[in-house]
């Protein structure tokens, strides 16, 4: 316990009474996963509570209960969603986190310093047995474009103390500094980009996808997964619970807002819409997929009402940077079709064909992708980042006159990608930029109005994070490397190391240091940056630096 957190805090608790009756006007949807929204300025504002059960109070004699720590997410210019996961033994074989069955009564404060002085913001709500007893607060009344500092008590105990933030108001001009992760895989090494990149102290971090891997612990991997593949919400609990609890996570989300999406691996490896990876949907694949969705929403810094009463998540969402930048946050797998020529699962990669090209076929959906058109309207001068978690440029990976291409990212649903370019390029959006994980590798890529025609005009640029550990150390070398850049005029950089990207946001450039480390399978290792690159506004092109 830090020194600011020494003797009594004291907590005002809701008005119960209020409570009560706005439970009776407001729908289940709205208070899924134990969610507590509170209004207002500084000072306690309107606390609407979520749970009509009273929640046991506990002492500090009970075990410590914040071996997940504690994250925020989804900022806007007034709130911030706070979350929490109470677990006394996270990896608990049944999921539950060594938790009683039972609600237990979570405090929380608000503070606009580290050390708890100038508290804006308090109360009480309760973690639920049915959401994995964990906690979604969505905070407002907050002022714009300014820090904040948070924590919890429960069972007598208080939590690590983490920052956060608020976006800018509409008409700030303020720059913005950014972190792209992707792929952290336990067996692969140590988490070590999460520290380096928590060290830069950024106002927001993009997590494109597999946060988790589901599979099996495979013997003599640097690190083994402990159980067996995860099919059910315990197991999607249980491993969820295994990467939170890594230092370098938590030391990550408690320095920064995240904004987050996931790929495949949160769920089953390459799974596709309603189909598992083998292209056959079974009652057993439903539950499984169900179960991910509800545990990936569990542990993650989402709003209550991201999680539907379907089952479905709501991941596609808008985040403005004041006029700088608007984050467009996509979901590349919920909406899409079963990936071209499916195999079951043998291989991604076939020859290039009016399959891939079929404009039935979608990877984001007539709802994403009509949301996504009309966003690019109306803010043509502003950086438009469209964070997911698949490879958007062409890729060829074959040498020679035939065109090998993978069927699981862009290359395999064509005409939402060219409807996607010639959308940006209807708006007037000179600055569009596509923030990329899943292949583990860094890229840099130019994006062309036609991918047929290598002279046709660069209309964009794709920043591709590598891996935080998937792969373990990696290597200087990239196998295929040079046939790939061969191949791909408009890809110009590819690194083999593990690391993650750093942006620097103004109205005027986008500067990217891809940062890389040599080791993943040692703790303590120091970072570099691989290659940096500068994106004029107004003219997409990759500017060595």
């Amino acid at each position: 316990m830090t020194d600011e957190l020494q003797g009594p805090v004291t907590f005002i608790p809701a008005d119960r009474r209020a409570n009560a009756a706005t439970r009776r006007q407001l729908s289940r949807r709205t208070f899924i996963g134990a969610s507590l929204t509170v209004a207002g300025g500084a000072g306690v504002g309107t606390l609407i509570a979520s749970s009509a059960t009273a929640a046991p109070r506990t002492s500090a004699s009970d075990p410590y209960p914040f071996t997940l720590g504690v994250a925020s997410g989804e900022p806007t210019s007034t709130g911030i969603v706070l979350w929490t996961r109470l677990a006394i033994d996270p990896i608990a074989e049944d999921g539950s986190g060594g938790m009683p069955q039972r609600a237990f009564e979570v405090q929380w404060e608000l503070a606009a310093d580290p050390r708890f002085s100038r508290v804006v913001q308090r109360g009480t709500t309760a973690a639920e047995p049915r959401w994995g007893h964990s906690v979604h607060l969505e905070v407002d009344g907050l002022e714009p474009a300014r820090e904040y500092w948070y924590r919890f008590r429960a069972f007598g105990h208080v939590s690590p103390t983490a920052r956060t933030r608020t976006l800018p108001p509409p008409n700030s001009d303020e720059p913005c500094r950014a972190i792209t992760v992707s792929c952290s895989h336990y067996e692969g090494g140590y988490f070590e980009a999460y520290r380096h990149a928590a060290e830069e102290r950024p106002d927001v971090v993009l997590a494109l996808g597999d946060y988790i891997y589901e599979g099996a612990g495979v013997a003599g991997r640097f690190r083994v997964h402990p159980g067996s593949t995860c099919l059910t919400l315990g197991d999607y609990r249980r491993r969820h619970a295994l990467y939170k609890a890594e230092p370098q996570t938590q030391q990550l989300h408690h320095t920064a807002p995240w904004l987050v999406t996931w790929d495949d691996h949160e769920i089953q490896d390459n799974w596709a819409g309603l189909y598992p990876r083998d292209g056959v949907p079974t009652d057993a694949w439903r539950l499984r997929r169900a179960a991910a969705i509800q545990a990936y929403w569990e542990n993650m810094p989402l709003r209550p009402s991201a999680l539907r009463p379907d089952g479905e998540l709501q991941l596609f969402r808008r985040f403005d940077w004041g006029r700088t930048a608007t984050f467009h946050v996509l979901d590349t797998r919920q909406y899409r079709d079963l990936q071209a020529h499916n195999d079951g699962g043998r291989t991604w990669w076939f020859a290039d064909g009016p399959v891939q090209a079929d404009p039935s076929r979608t990877i984001l959906g007539d709802r994403q992708e009509s949301w996504l058109l009309n966003g690019f309207q109306g803010r043509a001068d502003a950086w438009h980042l469209m964070a997911q978690g698949v490879f958007f440029a062409k890729r060829d990976n074959t040498a020679g006159p035939q065109t090998i291409v993978g069927s699981d990212g862009w290359d395999g649903y064509q005409a939402d990608r060219n409807t996607l370019v010639q959308g940006w390029q209807d708006a007037g959006v000179d600055n569009a930029v596509v923030l990329t994980g899943d292949v583990h590798l860094h890229f840099a890529n130019e994006l062309k109005a036609d991918f047929r025609d290598p002279d046709s005009a660069t209309v964009g640029v794709e920043l591709v994070t590598t891996s935080v550990s998937t792969n373990g150390d990696g290597s200087d070398t990239v196998n295929g490397g040079p046939t790939v850049l061969a191949e791909n005029p408009h890809i110009k950089y590819i690194q083999n190391r593990r690391g993650y990207v750093s942006m620097s946001i103004t109205k005027h450039e986008l500067t990217a240091d891809f940062k890389v480390l040599q080791y993943v399978t040692r703790l303590n290792q120091p970072i570099s940056t691989g290659r940096r690159y500068v994106v004029p506004a107004g003219a997409p092109q990759l500017i060595p630096a």
